[in-house]
């Protein structure tokens, strides 16, 4: 897999803003539905030059709603996949803005 079609963003919520002040070293991302521990964290230390220590995966399912009298369908949320980071005590912190093309 390319590397860098993995990482899709940072999860900006309150709940990853908490879990990042109270750790210091826990990120969660938002990766291609595709992506395994392995390829998030190859494509971690290759592109941030960091030292990856534990990943867990969420999946997130889709939430749609029914409506009328037909039984159609809206979705109202696609289904995505995010990993939680934690990085090893030594490593710098993960910055996305410093991406590193190599």
């Amino acid at each position: 897999m390319d590397f860098a079609r993995i990482i899709l963003g940072p999860v900006v919520t309150e709940k990853a803003e908490r879990q990042k002040a109270a750790d210091r070293h826990a990120y969660t991302l938002w990766v291609d539905k595709s992506a395994t521990k392995i390829d998030v964290k190859s494509a971690l230390e290759h592109f941030y030059d960091i030292d990856v220590a534990s990943i867990r995966v969420m999946r997130t399912l889709s939430k749609s709603r029914s409506f009328g009298t037909d039984a159609q369908t809206m979705v109202k949320r696609a289904a995505m996949k995010k990993m939680i980071v934690t990085l090893k005590p030594k490593s710098k912190s993960l910055d996305l803005a410093s991406f590193k093309h190599a």
